[in-house]
């Protein structure tokens, strides 16, 4: 899933507020089963307040795990680390950050708000249970939401990397190794074993509607078809969860040492601004270059590639020029060659785009192009160093 996808309904302290569109499925059937349980346990109410008081309470669980997510952001944001967008999504909510914390300690603090976040939710609707009789519709919501809360706060400090009980094994390992890689990978170990787990009770579950997981009085888990499948399907997700976390880290080691300079091109193309966006779609065809500098004489005034044209009509690229379609330079993405190889990654995935000009000079007022990175070179440098494997160092 892309962790910004999604429609964007707002954004609260500076970062977008993402809806993904499996959130409109779980939230149907939230209120549904919710209108179903009010209706069963409430009779004394009207069809209108049990819809009423189970709509309510699937905002108000949606807002918990909003909650939640943002509380891993606000001490993310303490340390620096740039939160790019939270997505609420069929599974409860992810944080989308930029870079990892670059301390154990940080990762521990980051992992562990979110949890805190929801047994604090828990402590505040408890409270309006001893105030609220169940009976009274207040009541009866704020039992719920207690109730999922607590529960919310237990599953996510469940060992399995990557939901925060991972992160916080994973910050425990990174601070007694002091070797990141390496708490990654026992991490993500952790994380596959859970996702394994989550498979094969979801699996026995399905077909033993008698089977109950219970600690102590409390029953945590009931069998049942539909509840077995579920646990499967979120089994399933940690799984490939934690192998692209695993993944993540093999990319930070292939890509250790380099930077922007290491792969970029340095013939950078250019395209004159006033040709047809017919003219150019010949000249990608041509040459197979998927990115052009556009200028107009000797200036530069923006850049143009695939994506952008391929945003214009078809029918309308004989009737528009480059100049008119391009990318402004004004609003151009660039790098420095010193820049860290993985972290220009980063940000060209953040940005979603598949190449950025490398520019010199840019900090002495007198900038000039020197080359430019693709996504396509990185991934060519990322494929023979896994193929040749680590280098021998001379002593």
């Amino acid at each position: 899933m892309n962790r910004g996808s999604g429609l964007r309904i707002g954004k609260i302290l500076g970062i977008p507020i993402y809806l993904h569109a499996s959130w409109v499925i779980v939230f149907a059937l939230i209120t549904f089963s919710l209108a179903m349980q009010f209706a069963q346990e409430h009779p004394q109410w009207s069809t209108l307040q049990h819809w009423s008081v189970g709509i309510l309470t699937s905002f108000l669980f949606f807002g918990s795990v909003l909650f939640h997510e943002l509380s891993h952001s606000v001490v993310a944001q303490h340390y620096k680390i740039r939160v790019v967008s939270i997505t609420l999504f069929i599974f409860g909510g992810v944080a989308r950050i930029e870079r990892e914390p670059s301390k154990a300690i940080q990762e521990l603090n980051i992992a562990v708000a979110g949890p805190l976040a929801s047994l604090f939710l828990f402590v505040v609707f408890k409270g309006l249970t001893l105030i609220f009789p169940y009976s009274e519709m207040l009541g009866a919501l704020a039992a719920w939401l207690a109730y999922i809360n607590v529960r919310l706060a237990l599953f996510n400090l469940i060992p399995g990397f990557p939901l925060d009980g991972g992160r916080i094994f994973r910050a425990i390992v990174w601070g007694s190794t002091q070797n990141y890689s390496r708490a990654t990978r026992i991490a993500g170990a952790s994380g596959k074993l859970v996702a394994y787990g989550f498979i094969l009770i979801g699996a026995w579950a399905a077909f033993h509607p008698d089977f109950m997981f219970t600690i102590g009085s409390s029953t945590i888990f009931y069998g049942g078809f539909t509840s077995g499948i579920w646990t499967a399907f979120i089994g399933w997700f940690l799984l490939n969860a934690a192998q692209e976390s695993v993944a993540q880290v093999a990319i930070r080691q292939t890509l250790s040492g380099l930077s922007a300079s290491d792969v970029m091109s340095k013939e950078v193309p250019t395209v004159p601004g006033h040709i047809t966006l017919e003219e150019y779609g010949a000249e990608v065809l041509r040459t197979g270059r998927r990115c052009h500098l556009v200028t107009d004489g000797e200036r530069l005034v923006g850049m143009m590639n695939v994506h952008t044209l391929n945003s214009v009509p078809r029918n309308e690229w004989a009737h528009n020029s480059v100049q008119a379609a391009m990318i402004p330079r004004e609003k151009i993405l660039w790098t420095s060659p010193e820049e860290p190889l993985l972290r220009l990654l980063e940000r060209l995935l953040s940005a979603d785009i598949n190449q950025m000009p490398v520019v010199s000079g840019a900090n002495d007022g007198a900038p000039q192009i020197v080359g430019i990175v693709t996504r396509d070179s990185i991934l060519r440098v990322m494929q023979t160093r896994s193929e040749l494997g680590p280098l021998a160092t001379s002593r």
